[in-house]
């Protein structure tokens, strides 16, 4: 439960409280920053650098990066670009998704390191006095005075720390602190998957796109990261321990099954200990805010990783937000609870309709029980873009810019 208000030793005092140095919380810090809003972020980590994250950075993401100013700087950063997403199935290159339609300037997607679009957005964030940045700084508990959050307490190297804020932002990701804390409403979808993350050298003769492939019971990714492949292997709940438990040369025999480079390949796996676990599961709250405290990105509604959507969502979350946020608090100077479910609003149809979206995606017209055997065969959406080609233009689309794009309003 949250703590009463007090005095300690320690304590600074910030209009906008942001946890998760994540892409949501420090392009809304970047956003209130740029404002002349007192904000800081707090992150639990030393930096940034973390492999096996969300790395795609979507039209939609770019496009306001342009609005910035910074486009051409931050494309100047190392990336790859995917100006279509392929599969391979039934042996066969099929387009999935074409974002070449896009009335956008940069047509593609940039595969870059979660930890350099961090860092980037950190760096020009840090070109403004309203701006702080806290690493190694955990949230030990919600500070609440009459019933709304006021602030956080932290725990840090250097002891316990006080932080007092107008309005606390959980943006700490699918397992959130915050979220937890504040006790919020977590309702959840499907059953869950398995994304197990493993990098693969780049050869001669390798596929030169960022491709997946859509084998009988299973899936498999091919992110091009220049000079490797950051492979993904999809399978159902529980098939990893399954797997594990017969040694890695099983694992490796059952991944040749699908895995469209050479089997040999494979032998740069040397131990489970370079395979990445992600338990992918698809859920949202049932109300993102409570007074004094709201949730956005992951920790307000998690994202299957298909179509790589969830950093894209969890920055179109911090432009609504910051929209709403830098009116309210430069005309009024405070934080209204019917500001932050006008943020909840304006977000929520593009998180629900994403979300059914995706467990459309992943469906094979069989009901998703835990019990039922895995279907045959290529997710339902792949068949339809088979038979249609021409809805390739409209899952980019959809991918590509999402269901309602923001644009930075002040």
């Amino acid at each position: 439960m949250p703590s009463d208000d007090h005095d300690d030793a320690q304590a600074i005092e910030t209009t906008v409280a942001i946890v998760g140095g994540g892409p949501a919380g420090m392009m809304l810090g970047l956003l209130l920053a740029r404002a002349g809003i007192d904000v800081t972020v707090i992150e639990k980590h030393g930096d940034f650098l973390r492999d096996f994250r969300g790395d795609t950075i979507h039209p939609s993401t770019i496009a306001l990066i342009e609005q910035l100013g910074f486009a051409q700087e931050f494309l100047a950063l190392p990336h790859t670009k995917a100006e279509k997403l392929h599969a391979e199935v039934g042996g066969h290159k099929r387009t999935i998704a074409d974002f070449s339609w896009l009335p956008v300037k940069h047509k593609f997607i940039a595969f870059m390191p979660q930890w350099d679009f961090l860092n980037f957005l950190a760096g020009k964030a840090g070109q403004f006095e309203s701006f702080r940045l806290l690493h190694n700084a955990a949230v030990g508990d919600l500070i609440e005075t009459k019933g709304k959050v006021s602030g956080l307490k932290l725990s840090t190297p250097s002891g316990g720390l006080t932080v007092k804020a107008d309005l606390v932002v959980g943006a700490d990701g699918r397992n959130s602190t915050v979220r937890d804390k504040a006790g919020l409403h977590v309702e959840r979808f499907g059953v869950p998957t398995e994304v197990l993350w493993m990098r693969l050298s780049k050869q001669p003769g390798d596929p030169n796109e960022t491709m997946g492939h859509a084998g009988p019971q299973q899936g498999f990714v091919l992110i091009d990261r220049g000079d490797y492949w950051q492979c993904g292997y999809v399978v159902r709940r529980g098939v990893y321990s399954e797997i594990s438990e017969k040694g890695i040369e099983a694992f490796r025999t059952r991944v040749a099954e699908v895995c469209p480079l050479p089997a040999d390949r494979l032998q740069e796996i040397k131990s489970f200990d370079d395979v990445y676990l992600l338990t992918v599961r698809i859920d949202r709250l049932t109300q993102w805010w409570k007074p004094g405290l709201i949730c956005i990105g992951d920790a307000a509604h998690a994202m299957s990783p298909i179509g790589g959507v969830g950093v894209n969502l969890a920055i179109q979350d911090a432009v609504a937000a910051a929209n709403i946020l830098v009116p309210a608090l430069r005309d009024k100077g405070s934080i209204s609870d019917d500001d932050l479910a006008a943020i909840e609003q304006r977000r929520t149809f593009p998180t629900k309709a994403t979300q059914k979206l995706q467990l459309m995606m992943r469906s094979k017209n069989r009901k998703d029980h835990e019990a039922a055997p895995k279907a045959k065969g290529p997710p339902a959406f792949v068949r339809a873009i088979l038979r249609f080609p021409l809805l390739a233009h409209l899952a980019g689309r959809l991918i590509g810019l999402g269901f309602r794009r923001e644009r930075i309003n002040y």
